[in-house]
């Protein structure tokens, strides 16, 4: 799906759409990724809801400028802003890997209010980051020069470790495509380079704090963040509801896609009753 609307925010533009109409959703995607994992599940939700979608600058078909900030604290500044823009003063939001931290961090830090929130498969928790992430911070010049061959093979493998059941061409190409071009390749490493624990060590300790509807979506076959930090944070969140997805992985999106879809249509259309 193209992104047709943008938003101008401290010299980036945010590529985002809008569908449907009815009470306002907004989706979160999380890294390596961009909004096109959501798209199928907006385009069903959209007979309900009003479906926000949008790329964080640095990532799918927004800007990318190398001197731009892409950490997770100025992505959490831009979402509060960007909501803002949209005139959402309390939307549902449903949160990816990244778009977790990014969603928690907007409401806990910046005041982004909203009716409830739907984690899925969150940065949210330590410890995350893995031997690939630090590799890559330390080393980000040589590999965002690496032959376009070589990031490619490096890349899809990558992504390949998110899927418990397995990518087909066609979603491979979906999830790699805007890091495929000389400027998708310097963003993905510039992208990895800023991961920072820190951004989730100054909110975690403030998560009992949370005073929403907090529905938790976990695949049991996650590798990247594996299924205690869902526990964890079930634990930590006072009243969430927590639904493990049985043979899924990190890109539950792609492993359990009917399960999930059935997940969050039930989750929203409770939290909307």
């Amino acid at each position: 799906m193209e992104l047709s609307r943008r938003f101008h925010w401290r010299g980036r533009t945010v590529a985002w759409e809008r569908l449907g109409n009815g009470p306002a959703v907004v989706m979160c995607h999380g890294t390596p990724w961009s909004s096109q994992v959501w798209v199928a599940f907006a385009e069903a939700l959209a007979h309900d809801f009003s479906v926000y979608l949008w790329d964080m600058p640095g990532y799918g078909q927004s800007s990318k400028q190398p001197d731009h900030a892409v950490d997770l604290g100025t992505q959490a500044e831009l979402l509060d802003d960007l909501l803002r823009h949209w005139d959402l003063p309390a939307p549902h939001v449903v949160a990816h890997d990244y778009g977790g931290a990014v969603s928690l961090r907007a409401h806990l830090l910046h005041g982004a209010t909203y009716a409830s929130l739907a984690l899925i498969d969150v940065v949210a928790l330590r410890p995350w980051g893995s031997d690939f992430f630090r590799l890559v911070a330390d080393n980000t010049d040589v590999f965002a020069g690496q032959p376009h061959a070589v990031h490619r093979g490096a890349l899809e493998a990558y992504i390949a470790g998110a899927s418990h059941r397995g990518l087909t061409a066609e979603q491979m190409h979906t999830v790699a495509a805007p890091w495929l071009s000389p400027e998708g390749q310097d963003a993905f490493y510039r992208q990895i380079a800023a991961a920072d624990e820190r951004f989730t060590d100054e909110i975690q300790d403030r998560y009992p704090e949370l005073g929403l509807p907090v529905k938790i979506i976990w695949g049991s076959e996650d590798t990247w963040i594996p299924v205690d930090r869902a526990t964890r944070l079930s634990e930590a969140i006072r009243d969430a509801d927590l639904e493990i997805i049985d043979g899924a992985g990190h890109l539950v999106h792609y492993d359990a896609p009917v399960h999930l879809a059935v997940a969050l249509q039930r989750w929203l259309a409770h939290a909307c009753s």
